[in-house]
């Protein structure tokens, strides 16, 4: 049995707003919903609490306007789990770089 996320996730509001359609949740490609869900599943095993992974997401928002940056809402999100997965010490800088760049080269295919 699956269980909706708490309702601090899926009721923030502001520029850290979930993308929605109809109130739906809106995702453009897989890894952003899976990017959704790992942050969430983090959560709710207590590795963090939420207005740690919301604070860092709101900064890298204001980071990337600032900068001019054409991201997406899930690209922010991403980086925020990222420096909240290695600032916490779940994994390294080198060990993020070193999968991401398994991904990006096909060695590490996803078939899920």
């Amino acid at each position: 049995m699956s269980r909706s996320p708490d309702q601090r996730i899926t009721n923030m509001d502001g520029d850290a707003a979930l993308p929605r359609d109809n109130g739906e949740l809106v995702f453009q490609a897989p890894w952003e919903g899976r990017a959704f869900g790992l942050a969430v599943a983090m959560n709710e095993a207590g590795r963090y609490p939420w207005r740690d992974f919301f604070q860092e997401l709101v900064a890298k928002i204001a980071e990337a306007r600032e900068a001019g940056a054409p991201t997406s809402y899930y690209d922010q999100w991403l980086a925020a789990l990222e420096t909240l997965a290695v600032g916490k010490g779940f994994l390294t800088t080198e060990e993020l770089d070193r999968r991401t760049a398994e991904y990006q080269s096909g060695r590490r295919a996803d078939h899920h």
